[in-house]
């Protein structure tokens, strides 16, 4: 068997049969067992200020997203029925749809919500709907109705007049049929079918000021009137918390069996289901460690309520929040534990955890279609001050690059094993806190590519030396091949670093600025290689520093 030696700046293919040092990770990928097809349930953002949707940054930010994939990206965004001027402010939003006169009547103003879905449908994505929060004129408890939270306020501050039921039901479900039915008329009925549509956000927790029966009863009437505008559309719930299970089971129960209140019969529609999953990072000593385990958990035990139900077997489940913690808003600065936010750990994280989403749902069988990434961006706010955000100022952070690779993940997921990845039970148990990192991988092809993803992640925030790790292909067609290595790491697609190196400013010129935005974006190791591939085989070295990430992509 021939090979051929080449040598790289961090990279070189191995002869046959080379040692390996002893602590080296080695990952087998077999590009020729198929696991069957790539779903890009990353291809899903989210955050709660949608008047950050049509300004300067949110529209840059938008359409690099639009870019990310080869098939739609889905938003999501809060307080889309929130009355109000429609100027955004940390934790707020407002759209004024609905308003009544002096008599009582509605009035309807889609003014601010058609520029919110207008900039995603020009750039091919689409929404999930958010149907919330409650209009002033509707609200049973309307004062106080708007908040001025900021960071380091307590979070309950933000639950006001918004929060609470409807004084009118059908009031209530007339406005809802007349958004659906309006936008039907201005995208057309095909666009709007594509869309998914969800009722409130985390119903178990200060965000729904009702009694849960009051939650079921206002999904009820939402439902009918979605259906009612357009009986093909597609609606779900419950988006609750992490930990919100029993709620969660209730809601289900009440979907499928309860009473419903507005037909009367039983059931009420349910064409997806929805709930959140968050991490938990800690500050230890003046270090971040990170708590994917939390996540995970939060993930699994849902799985396991969703998959008891036969009758939902097969039905889209849509993590609508999912995240290493909670907050986006809060700041490194009032919240120290968030300081991951602006470096490689947040991409090592992403990689790393989404990489297990895909383990947990073959696990219970279930039909997971997205994952909402809630983070976006804060227009006109301090550069990089730790929110849990993509972009800074209209530059890149590097977590976006982990979305980049992923959007180059194509085709049919292979078989890949690495000897210092964690197992998914691991984590379970006690997360990513041993002696070692975990070195692991993700891997696709379609007919002239094949990507491998590779992360080195530990829940501690720390790089220290890299690791070399040997790759062993299998299973590709012989003869020519391409290498392009891209790289998330402290030299690589890192516009923090460079920020930094220019003395953290606060003020940047426009020749920092194009260099922190060319820094933003995802960059390749080295110049793209030609390798040879022998009776289908290829052997790749490379050094992998912590909370690293590399996306090798092969083509042919």
């Amino acid at each position: 068997m021939k090979h051929i030696l080449i040598v790289l700046p961090a990279l070189f293919l191995a002869l046959q049969g080379k040692a390996a040092k002893p602590d080296t990770a080695i990952i087998q990928v077999n590009a020729s067992q198929e696991r069957g097809p790539v779903k890009p349930i990353w291809s899903w953002f989210g955050y709660d200020e949608p008047n950050y949707t049509y300004m300067k940054d949110g529209v840059k930010l938008l359409t690099e997203l639009s870019a990310l994939s080869s098939v739609p990206v889905y938003v999501r965004a809060h307080s889309l029925l929130v009355t109000g001027d429609g100027k955004a402010a940390l934790k707020w939003g407002s759209t004024n749809a609905y308003t009544e006169d002096a008599q009582g009547n509605p009035i309807y103003n889609w003014r601010i919500i058609d520029s919110i879905f207008d900039t995603y449908i020009k750039r091919g994505m689409k929404p999930l709907a958010q149907i919330g929060f409650m209009p002033e004129a509707l609200s049973s408890k309307p004062q106080p109705y708007r908040h001025y939270w900021k960071p380091g306020y307590p979070y309950q501050n933000i639950f006001t007049g918004w929060a609470y039921p409807p004084k009118d039901y059908n009031k209530w479900g007339e406005l809802v049929y007349q958004w659906v039915k309006h936008s039907v008329e201005r995208y057309g009925k095909k666009e709007v079918e594509s869309w998914y549509w969800e009722l409130w956000n985390e119903p178990d927790y200060g965000y729904w000021k009702g009694t849960r029966e009051e939650f079921f009863k206002l999904y009820d009437y939402s439902a009918a009137a979605v259906k009612r505008a357009l009986p093909t559309a597609r609606i779900g719930g419950a988006d609750v918390t992490g930990g919100g299970t029993k709620f969660l089971d209730a809601f289900i129960k009440h979907c499928l069996t309860d009473t419903n209140y507005v037909t009367g019969k039983t059931g009420a529609p349910l064409d997806a289901i929805l709930f959140h999953a968050k991490g938990s990072p800690r500050l230890v000593n003046g270090r971040v460690v990170m708590g994917m385990r939390n996540q995970l958990r939060n993930i699994a035990d849902n799985f396991k309520l969703i998959s008891s139900y036969p009758q939902l077997k097969n039905i889209p489940i849509i993590i609508g929040e999912s995240d290493p913690e909670g907050c986006a808003a809060c700041g490194m600065a009032t919240d120290p534990q968030n300081a991951y936010r602006n470096g490689t750990m947040y991409s090592s994280y992403t990689a790393a955890s989404f990489a297990r989403k895909f383990e947990l749902a073959a696990r219970y069988g279930v039909n997971l279609t997205g994952a909402v990434t809630w983070a976006f961006e804060f227009e006109d706010q301090p550069w990089f001050y730790g929110f849990r955000d993509l972009a800074t100022n209209g530059i890149d952070k590097p977590v976006l690059n982990v979305f980049r690779m992923f959007g180059r993940m194509k085709g049919n997921f292979v078989n890949t094993v690495s000897n210092r990845q964690y197992t998914l039970n691991q984590i379970l148990d006690s997360s990513v806190r041993g002696s070692q990192t975990d070195i692991g991988t993700l891997a696709a092809r379609d007919k002239k590519t094949l990507a491998v993803m590779v992360w080195n992640y530990h829940d501690k925030d720390s790089i220290g030396q890299p690791d070399p790790v040997c790759l062993n292909i299998n299973g590709i067609p012989s003869g020519k091949v391409r290498l392009t290595h891209y790289r998330i790491d402290n030299n690589h697609s890192n516009s923090y670093e460079i920020w930094k190196a220019m003395g953290s400013p606060q003020q940047v010129s426009n020749e920092q600025y194009r260099k922190l935005e060319a820094a933003g974006q995802l960059q390749q190791l080295h110049e793209p290689e030609p390798l040879q591939a022998s009776q289908g085989k290829l052997t790749v070295y490379t050094d992998l520093p912590g909370q690293a990430v590399s996306l090798l992509l092969f083509s042919w």
